[in-house]
């Protein structure tokens, strides 16, 4: 499915003093700030969550969807999907599935992992997903979704939480109905992705629909869709009353997102990042992928090739440099060489590690 990570939007502009929240509590876990890094299919492995946790301002981490019954029938699914670390904390891991029965059994060993929270995926358009009944493919089953969150509930202890979408099409909206369910289910908290199974990634996200949930609980909401720029964050808070806000594509093109935010939040602007920026960027999550030992590493370096490189002057031939190039260590070689090349862009401070600095680090290194 074309997710369309760079289909254009119309800039929102919030009004005077308007914020995304400081802080969100779900059940027991205190979310700070109220962002969410959400859920992607091949993106938010534990290198990338690690990787947006020290570029800062991510209150929340969530893993890539993972199947129930996979987890069920084979660990290395666990050791894929479910492997994280100490510093990622708080995190969710997200289940998708349609037997209450294999996604009690799996949310268990979830909270046996040592997660924060559990969450249920009721969004993914997929159509290998949905022809499972997976994902969005449950929005027409509003009674086997009832019974999915009475069993997950009674199994776990940690905050059991959902993602879904507004419904199967624009005729079928049951997103204020879902979230009602979800509440008197013992739910901590809602996520919305504003927009319908038939939709995909297409379109504009409907944030009035957010704004109708969060009118029709009590529980925490949280919105996602359409947030590119700190300004749309806080412009659908202000829209839409909801709690918190998750980002997806943004995050995949912008890693800055989440601390641009954070400095819109503490004084109205943010800083835009410099070609030395995007180049410790690419470099150190390069170079994560391949201390890590990441299987297909390569692969997945050519496919943030196509995001991380928008902004850079010639990304073009960067690109191609990177597309060309056979082994994970080639490509960062060819990334050295492109930005060497390209203006003498001096070394961004960015430890041999591969790690990132903090912020304040990064701040005295000059590179924010």
């Amino acid at each position: 499915m074309n997710k369309k990570w760079d289909s254009p939007s119309t800039p929102v502009a919030p009004p005077p003093g308007a914020r995304v929240p400081a802080c969100l509590l779900v059940g027991g876990v205190e979310i700070r700030p109220a962002t969410v890094l959400a859920p992607m299919s091949g993106v938010t492995d534990t290198v990338f969550r690690r990787f947006i946790r020290e570029m800062g301002g991510c209150g929340l981490l969530m893993t890539e969807f993972t199947s129930a019954d996979g987890l069920l029938r084979d660990r290395r699914v666990l050791g894929r999907y479910l492997h994280f670390y100490d510093d990622e904390h708080p995190i969710s891991a997200q289940l998708f599935g349609s037997d209450p029965k294999v996604l009690a059994d799996a949310a268990r060993m979830v909270e046996d992992l040592g997660f924060d929270l559990v969450d249920l995926n009721l969004g993914c358009p997929a159509k290998k997903v949905v022809k499972c009944n997976g994902g969005s493919g449950l929005l027409r089953d509003l009674p086997r979704i009832g019974q999915i969150f009475e069993a997950v509930r009674a199994a776990v202890r940690i905050p059991f939480t959902v993602k879904f979408r507004a419904g199967w099409n624009d005729q079928e909206i049951v997103c204020v109905e879902l979230a009602r369910l979800a509440e008197s289910c013992g739910l901590a908290a809602v996520a919305l992705h504003a927009r319908t199974r038939e939709q995909g990634y297409a379109g504009m996200a409907r944030w009035e629909w957010i704004a109708a949930v969060k009118h029709a609980v009590r529980i925490p909401v949280i919105g996602n869709g359409d947030i590119r720029t700190p300004e749309d964050g806080a412009a659908m808070v202000a829209q839409t009353g909801c709690d918190a806000v998750m980002i997806g594509r943004t995050a995949a093109s912008n890693p800055w997102i989440f601390r641009q935010i954070a400095q819109y939040e503490a004084g109205g602007g943010y800083e835009q990042p410099s070609e030395t920026d995007r180049y410790g960027m690419i470099r150190t999550y390069f170079r994560m992928l391949i201390e890590e030992q990441m299987p297909g590493a390569a692969g997945k370096m050519k496919q943030f090739a196509s995001w991380f490189t928008h902004g850079v002057a010639n990304g073009s031939h960067l690109r191609k440099a990177i597309y060309e190039a056979r082994t994970a260590q080639e490509i960062l070689e060819r990334v050295q060489e492109f930005f060497e090349n390209a203006g003498g862009c001096q070394s961004p401070g960015v430890a041999d590690t591969g790690e990132l600095r903090s912020p304040a680090q990064a701040r005295a290194a000059g590179l924010t």
